[in-house]
């Protein structure tokens, strides 16, 4: 049996990651720990007024869009997410 130009381009396609699945996965697997050794940062569920408590004042206030209304705090390594006044997640900046 013979197989087309075509087909084989398919299937390298197919059989291949995407750039950003091979971005996302090399960002995991490098992201600091949130512990004392790697990158303390927010956890899910603080309130703002404890992470203002913990980190101080952000760089930039990004304010909130959307329902539920989600906003950002900038700090210099990471970022803040918040649904209305807790956090939902945080990420190192890169």
């Amino acid at each position: 049996m013979k197989s087309s130009p075509l087909a084989i381009l398919a299937l390298s396609l197919i059989a291949t990651p995407a750039p950003a699945d091979v971005f996302l996965l090399d960002a995991i697997e490098h992201e600091p720990p949130n512990t004392p050794q790697g990158l303390p940062r927010p956890v899910n569920g603080e309130t703002a007024d404890q992470v203002l408590a913990r980190f101080g004042e952000p760089t930039r206030r990004i304010p909130a869009v959307g329902k539920p209304p989600i906003s950002r705090w900038v700090y210099d390594r990471f970022i803040v997410y918040f649904e209305r006044d807790r956090v939902i997640i945080s990420v190192v900046r890169r």
